[in-house]
Formats: C-alpha cells, structure tokens, sequence
C-alpha cells in the first residue's frame, strides 16, 4: 500500500492518532499534493498541530477562517449551539489549504447548516482579528481566529446540523442568546444595521 492509499484508507481519527514518528514518517513520503490531501482530511489547523509533536497544545496559533451572518426572510439571524461548549456562535470554520475565503465559508454553511449558498450572494462585511478573536477550545489550545465575516441572505436546502452543533436556530436579533460565541462578528452585524 503506498502512502498515499494509506491515508485514504484511515479515519480522521485514526490519522489524529498516528504515533508521531509514523506521522513524520508518513509526511515525509508524500507529494506536495498527498500532503495537501492529508491536511484536508484532518483539517489544517489539527494538521499543523500534529506537526508541533509535544508542543502542539502549548503555544497560540494564528487560524484564518471565515464566518457567516446568515439572515432568514423575517431580518432573524441564524444561530448555532455548538458541541463542544454551551456558546451560540455563527456558522464558520478554519481556511484549509489553498483555500479561498469564499470557498471556507461556503464549505463550512454547508457543513454546518445543510444549506446553498452561492457565492455571488456572499456579502463583504469585515475583516475581524485582534483580541477579540482570541479563542480557547475545551482541549487546551488558545488561538486567534483571524476571521473573514460575510453577509447571507440568500440561501438554499433545508436546514440540518452535523455533529459540531447541538441545536441551531434564526434569533429576532434584539432577542439573541446571551450566552454567545462570537459577539464581537454580531456586535459589526449590528452596527451595519444602524447604517
């Protein structure tokens, strides 16, 4: 089997798991393209993590994404309650590889929320980094989620969630949750409201 069938043939898991020799090893014997194959099958943020070996939850990570403020027909704002904490945030994820930012936020709607979107109908609302951004996860990494925000309002499918949301639901955006993830990509949603 060569290397490349190898990572085809793992989980994501079993892959996060690999002993952090065979890991090196493993990288090393793949193209620039498998190495591109590999990172998107684990996620590039837990990829580059796996690479630190013992210092991969010790240090603050830069993680570009994107993120979306996806209104309904009634101006309602949709909310997800994520897994992994008791934190409403919006739909959005991490930049894989050679990804474009329209791409990030389109793949992780889709992820996230089941639904279309097209990307002529992403609206530019900010570039968000700084302190704000800082974010701790429940297995010990700090990082800053320099976050590109986008505006949808127009979409497609039926709404469904994977299994990094517990509950999702559209919020009247004077009656949001107070137990937020991202109040800060809110916070310029609004102010756009006051324009």
């Amino acid at each position: 089997m060569t290397p490349i069938e190898k990572v085809r043939n793992l989980t994501k898991q079993e892959l996060i798991n690999l002993d952090y020799n065979e890991l090196i090893e493993l990288v090393k014997s793949l193209t620039f393209d498998e190495k591109l194959e590999l990172s998107a099958k684990i996620g590039y943020p837990v990829f580059l993590r796996l690479c630190m070996g013992e210092l991969k939850h010790d240090f603050v990570m830069l993680q570009d994404g994107a993120a979306a403020i996806i209104i309904n027909s009634k101006g309602q704002i949709l909310l997800q309650s994520r897994a992994d904490r008791d934190k409403w945030g919006v739909p959005g994820g991490c930049q894989e590889a050679g990804e474009r930012f329209e791409e990030v936020v389109i793949r992780e709607i889709k992820e996230e929320t089941n639904l279309d979107v097209l990307e002529e109908d992403l609206e530019l609302l900010s570039v968000v980094s700084g302190f704000s951004r800082k974010n701790s996860y429940p297995n010990g990494d700090t990082v800053f989620n320099n976050t590109i925000l986008y505006l949808v309002k127009k979409f497609s499918g039926e709404l469904r969630w994977d299994e990094e949301s517990k509950e999702m639901a559209f919020f009247d955006i004077d009656k949001l949750p107070e137990n937020q993830n991202d109040p800060d990509l809110i916070d310029i949603y609004k102010r756009t409201l006051k324009k």
